[in-house]
């Protein structure tokens, strides 16, 4: 039976904003095996193109992202919508309007972590 001392409990209003730049702030939780993040994007916001090997999961709460997703797929996803990206695809989003979302990686992104997730600090 699991050890109930590696449960973890807070509220998004307990967890610090971690301003990325002028345009992007987050906020994440995780585990061992996943990892949640409350990514909130302003208009005009770009997360430039990256891949990972992450499997990630995007529900957008408000707004809308417009993706780029391997070659040239486009897709915009808006509030109640659902992405899922496969692992090592190359993507891109832009906030087509103010936006906050929530991201399922799995693993966690250990870049996030360690801060070292350069590309999303310009």
């Amino acid at each position: 039976m699991p050890d109930t001392s590696d449960l973890h409990y807070t509220s998004f209003d307990n967890i610090p904003l971690e301003h990325l730049n002028p345009l992007i702030d987050r906020q994440f939780v995780h585990g061992e095996r996943t990892m949640l993040a409350r990514v909130i994007l302003r208009k005009g916001a770009v997360v430039p193109r990256h891949s990972h090997e992450n499997e990630q999961i995007t529900y957008i709460l408000e707004g809308a992202l417009r993706f780029t997703l391997g070659d040239d797929r486009v897709i915009t996803v808006s509030a109640g919508q659902v992405l899922v990206i496969p692992s090592n695809m190359p993507h891109q989003a832009e906030a087509l309007e103010d936006t906050v979302d929530l991201d399922v990686f799995a693993p966690p992104r250990a870049d996030w972590i360690a801060g070292t997730d350069s590309y999303l600090r310009k």
